[in-house]
């Protein structure tokens, strides 16, 4: 079933409560996705030459404190490890980035990199979606937008992996609800092709299908609207990028879903009653996302 939130912030007085903002939309949403839950984070501000990676152990009850003490050995001085509950955030050079990839990889294969980027934090994790944007701090966030899912799980395990949202680009990510029927071939085809695949998730493959067109030379719009003719099954689709923020339904449109816009924000939310919360929604324009429409707004 699952539930999806997502909150695009235009007046900039509205950033520092992005993430207070998301955490209280999501919660109405525990119901469709009590198993798990995730957030993606796009703060406001970035350093020049920067990066952030968001590595997350295997399970909740594994430690990444000494991986993490070996990790900052050999990146030395430059780089900057922040645990936050079960995730580590690794600041660095963007041309570092490489390094830590090829350490995890060689030293600790367990671990996920969940999410890479100038701006993007993605932070998941298995439990109660109310208990994981707290045990997260969620709600002292400040951002321009985030998206936020919760899970139930019907395709793959109940796993942090399995999680939500999905990030397979550099300030690029995607939470999906509802099945998609040909992601087995997908996935063989988007790994012969390089593109890296750790789940059995389908939206895993969604995530990894949408960064394959845009390296192909699609724009994020181009690279959605060809997901109508090559992804089968039934979709909604909330995707963000380092500046934008994107729905697309299937053709059919059989999942529920609601947006509002104000002069302050855009919002999609799985069900009216997450909309609630939001600073003069009272006002603003509602309406039903139309079937198989690509739906964009991206900061200038």
């Amino acid at each position: 079933m699952c539930g999806i939130a997502g909150l695009f912030i235009k007046d900039r007085s509205l950033e520092p409560k992005l993430g207070e903002l998301l955490t209280k939309m999501t919660a109405t949403l525990c119901s469709r996705g009590p198993d798990s839950a995730g957030f993606a984070i796009y703060g406001s501000g970035k350093a020049a030459g920067k990066t952030k990676l968001v590595l997350a152990g295997p399970s909740k009850a594994y430690s990444l404190e000494p991986v993490m003490r070996e990790l900052g050995l050999h990146l030395g001085p430059g780089a900057d490890i922040h645990l936050l509950h079960t995730h580590a955030i690794v600041s660095l050079k963007a041309e570092d980035a490489g390094r830590v990839r090829s350490w995890v990889e060689a030293h600790a294969p367990e671990i996920t990199i969940v999410s890479e980027g100038e701006r993007l934090e993605i932070f998941k994790e298995v439990g109660y979606p109310t208990d994981v944007a707290r045990d997260f701090g969620i709600s002292g966030m400040s951002g321009t937008h985030g998206i936020s899912h919760t899970r139930m799980a019907t395709e793959s395990a109940v796993t942090t992996n399995g999680s939500h949202p999905f990030s397979t680009g550099t300030d690029q990510c995607l939470v999906h609800n509802g099945s998609l029927s040909n992601h087995a071939s997908l996935r063989r085809e988007l790994r012969r092709e390089g593109i890296p695949i750790r789940t059995e998730n389908d939206t895993e493959v969604a995530a990894a299908y949408l960064t394959k067109q845009m390296r192909d030379g699609q724009s994020l719009g181009e690279a959605l609207q060809s997901s109508l003719a090559d992804l089968d099954g039934f979709f909604t689709f909330v995707v963000g990028t380092e500046n934008g923020f994107g729905v697309l339904r299937d053709p059919i449109a059989c999942k529920p879903a609601v947006m509002a816009e104000t002069d302050q924000f855009v919002a999609f939310a799985s069900e009216f009653k997450s909309l609630m919360c939001l600073p003069g929604i009272k006002n603003a324009k509602v309406w039903e996302p139309k079937p198989a429409t690509v739906y964009f707004w991206e900061h200038q």
